[in-house]
């Protein structure tokens, strides 16, 4: 017969109360450990460095419907293949093949003196000029409404120079980004409307330097098409400088460059199908083209090789996930958007529904955390439980907002799920973005693993907990 005295009570109180801080421990604690080991996994065995520098630097700067593109879509293709998902696929779609058969050429003379090269550089999708020199007085605008207040008198046979810079006072670069690139985007098109003969835009960033920046513009459709070329900011300086004191440029420029047949090319596709909730999808991404200055390294092989690295962690630390992931390579992002769409139109047209969308497309800079978006019957649901994740990013340094998404992924919003941007650290993305200095002596080893590692942990925690 045993004897119960208050030493056996006390110790199965002992007992009772450590068994419950063991199942308070395994709730939260293990997904912190869990985490802790991809951020070590990533940061000591990753090979994310080694493909950015294959695609940035052998492969090079990726054309929507060039060779090189091809070459990217079949090498990204292999590198999914090997890590051993369950399924990698192609995904066809038609793409608009622009190209720049000569770089663009632009000087400038006061009063028919001494002529001033400035460095420049066309814009993407931009006509030429045949390869023969134009010339036209320049006149200096900071904005598409001054069009319209200046008139076709004051523009006709013009030379239009777009000079609004970009707000220095915004702390996010991006906000600056998006509150001058109507002038490249549209200043073409609008200029055209009022007779100018071309147009010069004052490149999109904060730096005051020599390099010039392309990217798109988009052409009315049945409109007038003038060229468009970019400026170094110093050169915008400098010409800007002449007008102010009441001299009045001529221009000469000269562009060689132009549409042709649309291309067939590709998406690339990788999935590890889930073994309690398949039908629910996450999706990691980046867009695989890039412009042709340079090798793309930040805009956006970066984020190719984060959502590759994301797959490659989470297989190698054999986990099988409960929902399926897919890792999707987009092909036109920058002058089109192709792939985005041709990838949401197919899954919506199969019933798909992705519970998250993760985009990666600013650069392989130190992480800040994560911004999101969704359809307003759900966001703010999906937003609450979203941020309920950042107890376990924040000694990371990561924080989750709302605000953000992808181009890419844009086009999914429609299914009712959350769409996710990596935001990094942006002081620097606008001076490299769509440039010559895109390449891989611009990305920091460190700060492009972090990337990954904390892509990796979004990824593990959406999976787990769901939203």
């Amino acid at each position: 017969m045993m004897v119960y005295t208050p030493f056996i009570r006390s110790f199965s109180i002992l007992v009772l109360f450590l068994a419950f801080l063991q199942s308070a421990y395994t709730q939260d604690d293990a997904h912190a450990f869990y985490i802790k080991k991809i951020y070590d996994h990533t940061l000591t065995k990753a090979q994310i460095y080694d493909r950015l520098y294959h695609l940035s630097e052998n492969i090079g700067g990726r054309l929507t419907g060039s060779a090189n593109a091809e070459t990217a879509v079949d090498w990204t293709y292999n590198e999914l293949k090997a890590l051993g998902v369950d399924s990698v696929w192609k995904q066809e779609v038609m793409v608009p093949h622009w190209v720049r058969r000569s770089e663009a050429t632009v000087s400038i003379s006061i009063d028919g003196g001494k002529s001033i090269p400035l460095k420049a550089t066309s814009l993407g999708n931009s006509v030429g000029t045949g390869g023969v020199e134009w010339q036209g007085e320049v006149i200096e605008v900071f904005g598409l409404d001054t069009l319209e207040l200046l008139g076709e008198e004051a523009i006709k046979d013009k030379i239009v120079f777009f000079n609004r810079p970009l707000d220095p006072t915004q702390i996010h670069t991006g906000r600056a980004y998006g509150g001058a690139v109507d002038q490249r985007s549209r200043g073409p098109a609008m200029a055209a409307r009022f007779g100018a003969k071309a147009v010069l835009v004052r490149s999109m960033t904060t730096l005051l330097d020599d390099v010039p920046h392309t990217g798109v513009t988009v052409y009315d459709e049945d409109g007038r098409k003038i060229p468009g070329i970019a400026i170094s900011t110093n050169d915008a300086e400098l010409l800007s400088s002449f007008i102010a004191q009441g001299k009045y440029p001529t221009a000469t420029i000269t562009a060689d460059c132009g549409m042709e047949e649309d291309k067939l090319s590709h998406n690339v596709i990788a999935e590890i199908r889930g073994t309690e909730f398949p039908d629910e999808i996450i999706l990691v991404g980046g867009h695989l083209d890039s412009w042709d200055l340079a090798g793309g390294a930040h805009d956006d092989g970066a984020g190719c090789m984060h959502s590759i690295q994301v797959f490659e962690n989470l297989l190698a630390l054999g986990y099988k996930p409960k929902r399926t992931l897919r890792c999707v390579m987009f092909m036109n992002e920058e002058n089109g958007l192709a792939g985005g769409n041709a990838y949401a139109n197919e899954s919506n047209a199969n019933g798909e529904f992705h519970l998250a969308a993760i985009e990666s497309d600013l650069g392989g800079f130190t992480p800040r955390g994560f911004g999101c978006s969704a359809d307003a019957e759900v966001f703010k649901p999906y937003l609450a439980n979203f941020q309920s994740f950042e107890k376990f990013l924040d000694p990371y340094d990561l924080h989750l907002k709302s605000g953000g998404g992808g181009a890419d992924i844009g086009p999914l919003k429609s299914q009712g799920g959350l769409l996710i941007g990596l935001r990094p650290d942006p002081q620097r993305y606008f001076d490299l973005h769509h440039t010559k200095n895109d390449h891989i002596g611009m990305v920091n080893k460190r700060e492009l693993e972090l990337g990954a590692a904390a892509m990796t942990s979004l990824v593990y925690l959406i999976d787990q907990i769901g939203l």
